[in-house]
């Protein structure tokens, strides 16, 4: 997750304000009738892709948009989205029209400009693209989908328009965030309900681990998802988990991280149902899951191990105690953003568990070694900030509810 710094020679914020009614009109309303294109290049990992799908089956489905996805990686994509095909330049997958983008010049097999216009992550629209929507009688809303961020200019820089050098055109910056005046986070509606259902179902836990690893964890076991980048902090996290005297049962999706916890236990790979033991560590290998399969990985687990932008926001929604692995930079720019994070997130935690959770996450993204310990201390503070926290977190409103909120008043 590149990071992101305030947007160059915005001008002042407009009066509209898309955090204010999270109040979305239904199918069948003037919205359904809204056309979206979301264009999205995928830099080097899931996070760009996974964002923008999540993004447009959410417009699509609780919003009633027309949506149209032109991402430039497919093999990227598919990984989330399993019924894709890789050998089609358009396609439509439930409902939504995906076009196979081929950046910078390509703009689909047929030039349409949609009335709105998602460009993510400062990713460049196609010049003949721009040209046509100077064109159009009315001009589309263009908004400018930017990273989350927990920094404080975030909330300033929201909803800055950018008028365009050359044509009579504006842009948007949208910025998630976790505080009020940002665009929030992705959250489906039914999201909660989701969770509540599974948590409330012994059967339908039983049935996810019997498919998920083929048996259930033991009682008294911790149970930890790992999902993160490349991490020399990895293999000091094992040990303590191995060398615990509590077992802790370990759910590893197939990524960056296998080939650490393969040579851990002396293996040629950790792939999707590979099995393994060392003292009270007891770890599992699972397939790289589809975005609507990672939710239940999360609640099935005590502590989430999350990694850049997507997971990290759903591990939120969990309301579970989590720890992110942001996307590394150089220079150690990335800190600063782990540190905001951490200061919504760790705002109402007694001192010495909000102490040991920054110790635990700054450990965790190379600055000194992991206290799985303090952690387990600490874990009662932690789950309880979790519930409180996801709570927080709704009251700023879903990134997409709030992104449909402003297009309509700019449509208007």
């Amino acid at each position: 997750m590149p990071s992101t710094a305030p947007p160059s020679n915005p001008t002042a914020a407009p009066t509209a304000d898309a955090t204010a009614d999270q109040t979305a009109a239904p199918p069948g309303e003037p919205s359904a009738a809204i056309a979206c294109d979301i264009f999205c290049a995928v830099i080097d990992n899931f996070g760009d892709i996974g964002v923008c799908w999540r993004l447009a089956r959410q417009l699509a489905s609780e919003h009633g948009w027309q949506v149209r996805v032109f991402v430039d990686d497919l093999h990227a994509f598919q990984k989330l989205c399993p019924s894709l095909a890789l050998d089609r330049a358009r396609q439509t997958i439930g409902g939504i029209v995906v076009e196979h983008w081929h950046a910078p010049a390509h703009a689909g097999d047929t030039l349409e400009v949609a009335d709105v216009v998602i460009e993510a992550f400062a990713c460049e629209l196609p010049p003949i693209y721009v040209a046509a929507m100077a064109q159009r009688e009315r001009a589309p809303v263009w908004i400018n989908l930017e990273y989350l961020s927990a920094e404080d200019w975030v909330a300033d820089f929201h909803l800055r328009p950018s008028p365009h050098p050359r044509y009579p055109l504006v842009k948007t910056f949208f910025f998630p965030g976790l505080g009020p005046g940002t665009g929030g986070v992705l959250k489906e509606r039914n999201l909660d309900a989701a969770r509540a259902a599974f948590e409330a179902s012994l059967a339908a836990r039983e049935a996810w681990w019997r498919q998920a690893v083929g048996r259930t964890p033991p009682v008294g076991a911790t149970v930890v998802s790992l999902f993160a980048y490349e991490n020399p902090a990895v293999d000091s996290m094992l040990k303590q988990w191995r060398d615990g005297a509590e077992p802790v049962v370990l759910l590893v999706p197939e990524g960056r991280i296998s080939g650490a916890v393969a040579r851990f236990f002396g293996l040629p790979a950790f792939a999707a149902g590979t099995h393994a033991e060392r003292g009270g560590l007891s770890a599992h290998g699972l397939a790289f899951t589809e975005q609507s399969g990672y939710d239940a990985l999360l609640w099935a687990s005590d502590i989430n191990f999350v990694r850049g932008e997507d997971s990290f926001v759903r591990a939120q929604w969990a309301a579970r105690p989590f720890v992110w692995h942001i996307y590394p930079q150089a220079d150690d720019a990335h800190l600063p953003k782990l540190d905001a994070a951490l200061e919504h997130y760790g705002r109402t935690l007694p001192v010495d568990a909000r102490a040991a959770l920054a110790r635990f996450w700054h450990a965790w993204n190379g600055a000194g070694e992991p206290d799985w310990a303090a952690m387990r201390d600490h874990y009662p503070a932690l789950q309880r900030r979790a519930v409180e926290w996801a709570g927080e977190l709704a009251e700023v409103g879903d990134l997409a509810g709030n992104l449909a909120l402003f297009t309509k008043s700019q449509l208007k």
